[in-house]
């Protein structure tokens, strides 16, 4: 009886490790989404910060030379990586301008993969995702 019983035990622990760990072998690559070839740079006002993981979405809309406006969504880090770098749910109201490096999506949707956030003070910011095989640039502390 004690046999069964722990076999049972063991397997149930097994399949509980294999459930929590999916969300991490589920995680996307930068190549699956983004296009290294295709880097962005532009500003706009933002409307919504989504503070999530695996990645935080900032949304912003960008004007447009015929003075409509584009809404675009940025992929940034995990909330947790970015507060360690310095943003806080302060630093990005609604309302406040900023400028976005990045890298467009593959699917032409108005989607990006940030690399870097310029604050109207000057300060920038580093936006991306350490081993995600985005283009090392040298801006990732966690680069080798």
């Amino acid at each position: 009886m004690r046999t069964k019983l722990a076999v049972v035990a063991f397997a149930c622990a097994g399949v509980g490790l294999l459930v929590a760990a999916g969300p991490v072998v589920a995680h996307h690559a930068f190549s699956a989404e983004f296009d290294a070839s295709k880097p962005i740079k532009f500003s706009g006002t933002v409307t919504k910060v989504e503070w999530i993981n695996p990645h935080t979405w900032i949304h912003i809309n960008v004007k447009k030379a015929d003075g409509t406006f584009e809404k675009w969504m940025i992929e940034a880090g995990n909330p947790h990586n970015l507060f360690r770098r310095g943003f806080s749910r302060d630093i990005l109201p609604v309302g406040k301008e900023i400028v976005v490096d990045g890298y467009r999506s593959k699917d032409g949707s108005r989607r990006a993969n940030g690399r870097d956030l310029t604050l109207p003070d000057g300060r920038t910011l580093f936006l991306g995702s350490a081993g995600t095989g985005a283009p090392k640039d040298g801006k990732d502390t966690a680069e080798k």
